[in-house]
Protein backbone atom coordinates (compact mmCIF):
# COMPACT_ATOMS: atom_id res chain seq x y z
CA UNK A 1 0.00 0.00 0.00
CA UNK A 2 1.43 3.34 -1.10
CA UNK A 3 0.02 6.70 -0.02
CA UNK A 4 0.77 10.21 -1.22
CA UNK A 5 -0.25 13.67 -0.15
CA UNK A 6 -1.43 15.86 -3.01
CA UNK A 7 -0.42 19.33 -1.83
CA UNK A 8 -2.72 21.80 -3.57
CA UNK A 9 -1.33 25.28 -4.00
CA UNK A 10 -2.33 27.69 -6.77
CA UNK A 11 -3.85 24.85 -8.78
CA UNK A 12 -7.49 24.67 -7.69
CA UNK A 13 -8.56 22.26 -10.43
CA UNK A 14 -8.50 18.56 -11.29
CA UNK A 15 -8.28 18.83 -15.08
CA UNK A 16 -4.82 19.46 -16.52
CA UNK A 17 -3.28 19.07 -13.08
CA UNK A 18 0.05 17.23 -13.55
CA UNK A 19 0.61 16.79 -9.80
CA UNK A 20 -2.74 15.05 -9.40
CA UNK A 21 -2.19 12.79 -12.41
CA UNK A 22 1.25 11.78 -11.17
CA UNK A 23 0.02 11.07 -7.64
CA UNK A 24 -2.86 8.90 -8.82
CA UNK A 25 -0.62 7.00 -11.25
CA UNK A 26 2.09 6.25 -8.70
CA UNK A 27 0.16 5.55 -5.49
CA UNK A 28 -2.74 3.44 -4.26
CA UNK A 29 -4.24 6.25 -2.20
CA UNK A 30 -4.08 10.04 -2.45
CA UNK A 31 -4.74 12.57 0.33
CA UNK A 32 -5.64 16.04 -1.06
CA UNK A 33 -4.40 18.81 1.24
CA UNK A 34 -4.32 22.60 1.05
CA UNK A 35 -2.11 24.44 3.53
CA UNK A 36 -2.74 28.13 4.18
CA UNK A 37 0.51 29.71 5.31
CA UNK A 38 -0.48 32.51 7.76
CA UNK A 39 2.78 34.34 7.05
CA UNK A 40 1.46 35.12 3.57
CA UNK A 41 -1.80 36.56 4.89
CA UNK A 42 -0.83 38.22 8.18
CA UNK A 43 0.70 41.63 8.86
CA UNK A 44 2.96 42.97 6.13
CA UNK A 45 5.31 45.97 5.89
CA UNK A 46 2.36 48.37 5.63
CA UNK A 47 1.01 47.25 9.01
CA UNK A 48 -1.99 45.65 7.28
CA UNK A 49 -2.88 42.05 6.51
CA UNK A 50 -1.23 41.02 3.27
CA UNK A 51 -4.52 39.62 1.96
CA UNK A 52 -7.61 41.80 2.05
CA UNK A 53 -11.31 40.93 2.03
CA UNK A 54 -11.65 40.34 -1.73
CA UNK A 55 -8.73 37.92 -1.93
CA UNK A 56 -9.92 36.07 1.17
CA UNK A 57 -13.46 35.71 -0.13
CA UNK A 58 -12.20 34.46 -3.49
CA UNK A 59 -9.88 31.96 -1.81
CA UNK A 60 -12.62 30.57 0.42
CA UNK A 61 -14.97 30.15 -2.53
CA UNK A 62 -12.23 28.49 -4.54
CA UNK A 63 -11.47 25.97 -1.82
CA UNK A 64 -15.15 25.08 -1.44
CA UNK A 65 -15.37 24.52 -5.18
CA UNK A 66 -12.21 22.39 -5.15
CA UNK A 67 -13.69 20.26 -2.40
CA UNK A 68 -16.82 19.76 -4.51
CA UNK A 69 -14.66 18.67 -7.44
CA UNK A 70 -12.80 16.18 -5.26
CA UNK A 71 -15.95 14.75 -3.67
CA UNK A 72 -17.34 14.07 -7.15
CA UNK A 73 -14.25 11.87 -7.69
CA UNK A 74 -14.50 10.00 -4.38
CA UNK A 75 -12.16 12.13 -2.27
CA UNK A 76 -12.22 15.35 -0.22
CA UNK A 77 -10.08 18.40 0.50
CA UNK A 78 -8.42 18.76 3.88
CA UNK A 79 -7.47 22.38 4.66
CA UNK A 80 -4.97 23.23 7.37
CA UNK A 81 -3.34 26.47 8.56
CA UNK A 82 0.35 26.65 9.35
CA UNK A 83 3.87 26.27 8.03
CA UNK A 84 3.48 23.85 5.09
CA UNK A 85 6.55 21.84 6.10
CA UNK A 86 5.26 21.31 9.64
CA UNK A 87 1.70 20.53 8.55
CA UNK A 88 2.74 18.10 5.84
CA UNK A 89 5.31 16.39 8.11
CA UNK A 90 2.59 15.85 10.72
CA UNK A 91 0.11 14.45 8.18
CA UNK A 92 2.83 12.28 6.72
CA UNK A 93 3.49 10.70 10.09
CA UNK A 94 -0.17 10.26 11.05
CA UNK A 95 -1.22 8.74 7.71
CA UNK A 96 1.89 6.80 6.80
CA UNK A 97 2.53 8.81 3.65
CA UNK A 98 5.35 7.89 1.27
CA UNK A 99 5.58 11.06 -0.84
CA UNK A 100 4.20 14.53 -1.44
CA UNK A 101 3.21 15.68 -4.93
CA UNK A 102 2.73 19.37 -5.73
CA UNK A 103 2.72 21.97 -8.47
CA UNK A 104 5.96 23.89 -8.82
CA UNK A 105 5.71 27.63 -8.13
CA UNK A 106 8.27 30.28 -9.00
CA UNK A 107 7.73 33.15 -6.55
CA UNK A 108 10.37 33.49 -3.84
CA UNK A 109 8.31 32.61 -0.75
CA UNK A 110 6.76 29.63 -2.49
CA UNK A 111 10.20 28.35 -3.48
CA UNK A 112 11.31 28.64 0.15
CA UNK A 113 8.27 26.57 1.13
CA UNK A 114 9.28 23.89 -1.37
CA UNK A 115 12.85 23.73 -0.06
CA UNK A 116 11.65 23.35 3.52
CA UNK A 117 9.06 20.69 2.65
CA UNK A 118 11.75 18.76 0.77
CA UNK A 119 13.71 18.46 4.05
CA UNK A 120 10.86 16.59 5.76
CA UNK A 121 9.23 14.67 2.91
CA UNK A 122 9.93 13.08 -0.44
CA UNK A 123 8.68 16.00 -2.51
CA UNK A 124 7.85 15.62 -6.21
CA UNK A 125 7.29 18.92 -8.03
CA UNK A 126 5.30 18.97 -11.27
CA UNK A 127 4.63 21.34 -14.15
CA UNK A 128 3.53 24.88 -13.25
CA UNK A 129 0.38 26.62 -14.46
CA UNK A 130 2.17 28.33 -17.34
CA UNK A 131 1.39 28.35 -21.03
CA UNK A 132 4.82 26.98 -21.91
CA UNK A 133 6.67 24.48 -19.76
CA UNK A 134 10.20 25.39 -18.63
CA UNK A 135 11.63 22.20 -20.11
CA UNK A 136 10.17 23.04 -23.53
CA UNK A 137 11.88 26.42 -23.78
CA UNK A 138 14.76 26.74 -26.27
CA UNK A 139 17.05 27.96 -23.46
CA UNK A 140 17.72 27.35 -19.79
CA UNK A 141 15.86 29.65 -17.41
CA UNK A 142 19.22 31.13 -16.36
CA UNK A 143 19.54 32.39 -19.96
CA UNK A 144 16.01 33.81 -20.19
CA UNK A 145 16.04 37.02 -22.25
CA UNK A 146 15.81 40.15 -20.11
CA UNK A 147 13.25 41.85 -22.38
CA UNK A 148 9.81 40.44 -23.22
CA UNK A 149 10.04 41.07 -26.98
CA UNK A 150 13.21 38.97 -27.23
CA UNK A 151 11.53 36.22 -25.17
CA UNK A 152 8.43 36.24 -27.36
CA UNK A 153 10.44 36.14 -30.59
CA UNK A 154 12.36 33.10 -29.35
CA UNK A 155 9.41 31.05 -28.13
CA UNK A 156 6.41 32.04 -30.23
CA UNK A 157 7.41 30.23 -33.45
CA UNK A 158 9.29 27.39 -31.76
CA UNK A 159 7.52 26.17 -28.63
CA UNK A 160 4.13 24.44 -28.94
CA UNK A 161 1.58 24.66 -26.14
CA UNK A 162 0.89 21.21 -24.75
CA UNK A 163 -2.61 19.78 -24.84
CA UNK A 164 -4.50 19.85 -21.52
CA UNK A 165 -4.99 16.47 -19.87
CA UNK A 166 -8.27 15.29 -18.39
CA UNK A 167 -8.71 14.58 -14.69
CA UNK A 168 -8.70 10.94 -13.54
CA UNK A 169 -12.12 9.35 -13.33
CA UNK A 170 -11.57 8.47 -9.67
CA UNK A 171 -9.26 9.70 -6.90
CA UNK A 172 -8.65 6.87 -4.42
CA UNK A 173 -8.56 8.10 -0.83
CA UNK A 174 -8.86 6.17 2.44
CA UNK A 175 -12.43 5.68 3.59
CA UNK A 176 -11.60 7.50 6.83
CA UNK A 177 -10.17 10.53 5.00
CA UNK A 178 -12.42 13.45 5.83
CA UNK A 179 -12.54 16.89 4.33
CA UNK A 180 -11.96 20.01 6.36
CA UNK A 181 -12.60 23.64 5.41
CA UNK A 182 -11.19 26.84 6.87
CA UNK A 183 -12.76 27.93 10.11
CA UNK A 184 -14.17 31.45 10.33
CA UNK A 185 -11.42 32.42 12.77
CA UNK A 186 -8.60 30.98 10.64
CA UNK A 187 -8.84 33.51 7.82
CA UNK A 188 -11.29 36.13 9.06
CA UNK A 189 -12.67 38.52 6.50
CA UNK A 190 -15.19 41.29 6.42
CA UNK A 191 -18.55 40.56 4.84
CA UNK A 192 -18.59 41.93 1.32
CA UNK A 193 -21.56 43.46 -0.45
CA UNK A 194 -21.05 43.58 -4.19
CA UNK A 195 -20.87 47.21 -5.30
CA UNK A 196 -23.45 47.94 -7.97
CA UNK A 197 -20.74 49.70 -9.99
CA UNK A 198 -18.46 46.64 -10.09
CA UNK A 199 -17.56 45.32 -13.54
CA UNK A 200 -18.12 41.74 -12.36
CA UNK A 201 -19.08 39.73 -9.32
CA UNK A 202 -15.88 37.71 -9.00
CA UNK A 203 -16.49 34.31 -7.42
CA UNK A 204 -13.74 31.82 -6.72
CA UNK A 205 -13.62 28.31 -8.09
CA UNK A 206 -13.45 26.43 -11.34
CA UNK A 207 -17.18 26.53 -12.06
CA UNK A 208 -17.21 30.34 -11.97
CA UNK A 209 -13.97 30.54 -13.97
CA UNK A 210 -15.29 28.37 -16.78
CA UNK A 211 -18.59 30.24 -16.78
CA UNK A 212 -16.63 33.44 -17.35
CA UNK A 213 -14.55 31.84 -20.11
CA UNK A 214 -17.65 30.55 -21.89
CA UNK A 215 -19.33 33.94 -21.58
CA UNK A 216 -16.40 35.89 -22.97
CA UNK A 217 -15.69 33.52 -25.85
CA UNK A 218 -18.83 31.68 -26.84
CA UNK A 219 -21.82 33.58 -25.48
CA UNK A 220 -20.76 37.12 -26.43
CA UNK A 221 -17.85 36.48 -28.83
CA UNK A 222 -16.13 39.38 -27.09
CA UNK A 223 -12.78 37.77 -27.81
CA UNK A 224 -13.05 38.80 -31.46
CA UNK A 225 -13.02 42.46 -30.33
CA UNK A 226 -10.44 42.19 -27.57
CA UNK A 227 -7.67 44.20 -29.26
CA UNK A 228 -10.07 47.14 -29.74
CA UNK A 229 -11.61 47.02 -26.25
CA UNK A 230 -8.76 45.88 -23.98
CA UNK A 231 -8.02 49.42 -22.75
CA UNK A 232 -11.61 49.88 -21.62
CA UNK A 233 -12.69 50.97 -18.16
CA UNK A 234 -16.43 50.29 -17.96
CA UNK A 235 -18.39 47.07 -18.22
CA UNK A 236 -17.69 43.37 -17.96
CA UNK A 237 -16.54 42.54 -21.46
CA UNK A 238 -13.83 45.03 -22.43
CA UNK A 239 -11.35 42.32 -21.33
CA UNK A 240 -11.49 38.63 -20.50
CA UNK A 241 -11.06 39.15 -16.71
CA UNK A 242 -9.80 35.58 -16.44
CA UNK A 243 -6.80 36.61 -14.33
CA UNK A 244 -8.35 35.82 -10.90
CA UNK A 245 -8.99 32.21 -11.91
CA UNK A 246 -5.58 31.90 -13.56
CA UNK A 247 -3.94 33.23 -10.39
CA UNK A 248 -5.73 30.66 -8.22
CA UNK A 249 -5.25 27.91 -10.78
CA UNK A 250 -8.98 27.22 -11.01
CA UNK A 251 -8.42 27.33 -14.76
CA UNK A 252 -5.16 26.50 -16.48
CA UNK A 253 -3.24 28.70 -18.91
CA UNK A 254 -2.99 25.82 -21.37
CA UNK A 255 -6.73 25.23 -21.09
CA UNK A 256 -7.42 28.86 -21.99
CA UNK A 257 -5.02 28.71 -24.94
CA UNK A 258 -6.64 25.63 -26.46
CA UNK A 259 -10.13 26.99 -25.86
CA UNK A 260 -9.06 30.07 -27.83
CA UNK A 261 -7.78 27.81 -30.63
CA UNK A 262 -11.13 26.03 -30.65
CA UNK A 263 -12.86 29.41 -30.80
CA UNK A 264 -10.67 30.49 -33.72
CA UNK A 265 -11.50 27.29 -35.59
CA UNK A 266 -15.20 28.02 -35.19
CA UNK A 267 -15.27 31.82 -35.54
CA UNK A 268 -12.07 32.76 -37.31
CA UNK A 269 -8.76 34.10 -36.04
CA UNK A 270 -7.85 37.78 -35.99
CA UNK A 271 -5.53 40.16 -34.17
CA UNK A 272 -7.85 40.16 -31.15
CA UNK A 273 -7.86 36.39 -30.71
CA UNK A 274 -4.06 36.42 -31.05
CA UNK A 275 -3.76 39.12 -28.43
CA UNK A 276 -5.17 37.01 -25.60
CA UNK A 277 -2.41 34.47 -26.24
CA UNK A 278 0.05 37.38 -26.31
CA UNK A 279 -1.11 38.35 -22.81
CA UNK A 280 -0.66 34.76 -21.62
CA UNK A 281 2.93 34.92 -22.89
CA UNK A 282 3.46 38.09 -20.83
CA UNK A 283 2.20 36.15 -17.81
CA UNK A 284 4.67 33.34 -18.58
CA UNK A 285 7.50 35.83 -18.94
CA UNK A 286 7.01 37.18 -15.42
CA UNK A 287 6.74 33.63 -14.04
CA UNK A 288 10.06 32.71 -15.61
CA UNK A 289 11.65 36.03 -14.59
CA UNK A 290 10.75 35.16 -11.01
CA UNK A 291 12.26 31.69 -11.42
CA UNK A 292 15.47 33.22 -12.77
CA UNK A 293 15.90 36.11 -10.34
CA UNK A 294 14.27 34.83 -7.15
CA UNK A 295 14.36 37.30 -4.29
CA UNK A 296 15.52 40.17 -6.51
CA UNK A 297 11.97 40.55 -7.82
CA UNK A 298 10.92 41.75 -4.37
CA UNK A 299 13.86 43.99 -3.43
CA UNK A 300 13.74 47.78 -3.60
CA UNK A 301 16.56 47.97 -6.15
CA UNK A 302 14.82 45.46 -8.39
CA UNK A 303 16.42 43.37 -11.09
CA UNK A 304 18.52 46.36 -12.10
CA UNK A 305 20.01 46.56 -8.58
CA UNK A 306 19.75 50.33 -8.71
CA UNK A 307 19.70 52.50 -5.65
CA UNK A 308 15.99 52.71 -4.81
CA UNK A 309 14.26 56.00 -5.46
CA UNK A 310 11.18 57.34 -3.74
CA UNK A 311 10.24 58.20 -0.20
CA UNK A 312 8.14 56.48 2.44
CA UNK A 313 5.43 59.10 3.03
CA UNK A 314 2.44 57.51 4.75
CA UNK A 315 0.11 60.50 4.34
CA UNK A 316 0.68 60.68 0.58
CA UNK A 317 0.36 56.92 0.35
CA UNK A 318 -2.93 56.83 2.27
CA UNK A 319 -4.35 59.52 -0.02
CA UNK A 320 -3.37 57.41 -3.04
CA UNK A 321 -4.95 54.27 -1.54
CA UNK A 322 -8.21 56.04 -0.72
CA UNK A 323 -8.51 57.85 -4.05
CA UNK A 324 -7.92 61.29 -2.51
CA UNK A 325 -4.94 62.56 -4.49
CA UNK A 326 -6.99 65.25 -6.24
CA UNK A 327 -6.23 63.78 -9.68
CA UNK A 328 -9.67 62.60 -10.96
CA UNK A 329 -8.53 59.74 -13.20
CA UNK A 330 -6.18 58.31 -10.58
CA UNK A 331 -8.72 58.67 -7.79
CA UNK A 332 -11.49 56.98 -9.77
CA UNK A 333 -9.32 53.92 -10.42
CA UNK A 334 -8.21 53.68 -6.79
CA UNK A 335 -11.81 53.94 -5.58
CA UNK A 336 -12.82 51.15 -7.91
CA UNK A 337 -10.05 48.97 -6.47
CA UNK A 338 -11.03 49.75 -2.88
CA UNK A 339 -14.70 48.99 -3.53
CA UNK A 340 -14.38 45.90 -5.76
CA UNK A 341 -10.89 44.37 -5.62
CA UNK A 342 -10.51 44.97 -9.36
CA UNK A 343 -8.90 47.56 -11.61
CA UNK A 344 -8.45 47.61 -15.39
CA UNK A 345 -5.03 47.14 -16.95
CA UNK A 346 -5.11 50.76 -18.15
CA UNK A 347 -5.92 51.89 -14.63
CA UNK A 348 -3.15 49.82 -13.06
CA UNK A 349 -0.49 51.33 -15.30
CA UNK A 350 -1.69 54.85 -14.55
CA UNK A 351 -1.98 54.58 -10.78
CA UNK A 352 1.40 52.83 -10.55
CA UNK A 353 3.03 55.53 -12.65
CA UNK A 354 1.38 58.23 -10.54
CA UNK A 355 2.62 56.73 -7.26
CA UNK A 356 6.19 56.43 -8.53
CA UNK A 357 6.66 59.43 -10.81
CA UNK A 358 4.19 62.03 -9.51
CA UNK A 359 3.94 61.30 -5.79
CA UNK A 360 7.58 60.21 -5.57
CA UNK A 361 6.80 57.24 -3.34
CA UNK A 362 8.74 54.00 -3.01
CA UNK A 363 7.36 51.62 -5.64
CA UNK A 364 7.09 48.70 -3.24
CA UNK A 365 4.42 50.53 -1.25
CA UNK A 366 2.17 50.27 -4.29
CA UNK A 367 3.08 46.63 -4.90
CA UNK A 368 2.19 45.75 -1.31
CA UNK A 369 -1.14 47.56 -1.60
CA UNK A 370 -1.98 45.67 -4.81
CA UNK A 371 -1.03 42.42 -3.06
CA UNK A 372 -3.59 43.18 -0.39
CA UNK A 373 -6.39 44.45 -2.61
CA UNK A 374 -6.37 42.75 -6.01
CA UNK A 375 -8.62 39.73 -6.35
CA UNK A 376 -6.29 38.48 -9.10
CA UNK A 377 -3.06 38.97 -7.16
CA UNK A 378 -0.21 36.89 -8.52
CA UNK A 379 3.22 37.57 -7.01
CA UNK A 380 5.21 37.19 -10.24
CA UNK A 381 2.95 39.39 -12.37
CA UNK A 382 2.36 41.95 -9.63
CA UNK A 383 5.97 42.55 -8.66
CA UNK A 384 7.24 42.21 -12.22
CA UNK A 385 4.82 44.82 -13.50
CA UNK A 386 5.57 47.24 -10.64
CA UNK A 387 9.29 46.97 -11.34
CA UNK A 388 8.55 47.59 -15.02
CA UNK A 389 6.74 50.85 -14.24
CA UNK A 390 9.31 51.93 -11.65
CA UNK A 391 12.18 51.46 -14.08
CA UNK A 392 14.04 48.88 -11.99
CA UNK A 393 12.90 45.74 -13.82
CA UNK A 394 12.60 44.53 -17.41
CA UNK A 395 11.68 47.76 -19.17
CA UNK A 396 14.57 48.88 -21.38
CA UNK A 397 13.33 52.47 -20.99
CA UNK A 398 13.53 54.34 -17.70
CA UNK A 399 10.93 56.69 -16.34
CA UNK A 400 7.83 55.21 -17.94
CA UNK A 401 5.45 57.94 -16.81
CA UNK A 402 1.82 58.16 -17.87
CA UNK A 403 0.18 61.58 -18.02
CA UNK A 404 -3.19 60.98 -16.29
CA UNK A 405 -4.82 64.01 -17.93
CA UNK A 406 -3.86 62.82 -21.39
CA UNK A 407 -4.80 59.24 -20.50
CA UNK A 408 -8.24 60.31 -19.34
CA UNK A 409 -8.69 62.24 -22.57
CA UNK A 410 -7.84 59.13 -24.57
CA UNK A 411 -9.69 56.45 -22.60
CA UNK A 412 -12.46 58.32 -20.73
CA UNK A 413 -13.09 61.37 -22.94
CA UNK A 414 -16.69 61.82 -21.78
CA UNK A 415 -15.76 61.34 -18.13
CA UNK A 416 -18.15 58.41 -17.69
CA UNK A 417 -15.69 56.31 -15.68
CA UNK A 418 -14.52 59.20 -13.51
CA UNK A 419 -18.11 60.22 -12.95
CA UNK A 420 -19.08 56.70 -11.90
CA UNK A 421 -16.33 56.60 -9.29
CA UNK A 422 -16.50 60.23 -8.19
CA UNK A 423 -17.24 59.07 -4.66
CA UNK A 424 -16.35 56.07 -2.52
Amino acid sequence: MSRAILWFRNDQRLDDNPALLAAVAAHNEVLPVFVLDPRQHGLGPLGLDRSGPFRRKFLREGLLDLDRQLRAKGSALHVRVGDPAQVLAHLQEVWGVDAVHAQQLFAWEERLQEKKVATVAELHLHAPNTLLLPGDLPFELEKLPHVFTAFRQRVEPNVPVREPREAPSHIPSPSEWKGRMLGDDELPGDSITVDARAVLDFRGGRAAGWARLRHYLWETRSLSRYKETRNGLLGADYSSKLSPWLASGAIGAREVWHEVKHYEAENGANESTYWLGFELLWRDFFQFISAKHGRELFLAGGLSRKHPKGVWDIDRFKAWCAGRTGQPFIDANMRELAATGWMSNRGRQNVASYLVHDLGLQWRMGAWWFERMLVDYDPCSNWGNWQYVAGVGNDPREGRRFDPVRQMGMYDPEGAFVGLWSSN
